[in-house]
């Protein structure tokens, strides 16, 4: 049990790293390892996942997806902006043709599967609101 706990800690551990640079990187999708993180802490680390719950940008993403299976229209605005953004630069700053044409690909599978994710809106006192 302990070898599993600690298994799962370290997977959450790199998961949450991954989150983090994905948001920066076209290639490494923040959500999918921010949910991966969670799920591994809720077995490993009860502390480390209700740090990720309360946290103020994970937080209500994950709380969300949880009730949900959804997002807000404000995070999908914003991951749609950033997925074009980060794609956009990725495509300019490669030198092979071979590689923008991947990228443009991966854009596009990308993007159609992002905008295809249910939306759903919080009730007016909620804290997404403000």
């Amino acid at each position: 049990m302990i070898i599993r706990r600690v298994f799962l800690y370290v997977v959450g551990v790199l998961s949450l790293i991954l989150g983090i640079i994905g948001i920066f990187l076209p290639l490494l999708p923040t959500t999918p390892f921010i949910l991966l993180s969670s799920a591994c802490f809720m077995r490993s680390s009860p502390r480390f996942h209700r740090w990720l719950h309360n946290h103020k940008t994970f937080g209500p993403i994950l709380d969300n997806w949880h009730q949900n299976r959804a997002v807000t229209a404000k995070v999908k605005k914003r991951g749609a902006i950033w997925i074009v953004f980060s794609f956009t630069l990725s495509i300019w700053v490669v030198p092979h043709f071979w590689l923008k044409i991947m990228l443009v690909v991966m854009l596009v599978v990308l993007l159609s599967w992002f905008i295809r994710l249910p939306v759903t809106e919080y009730l007016a006192d909620s804290k997404e609101n403000h």
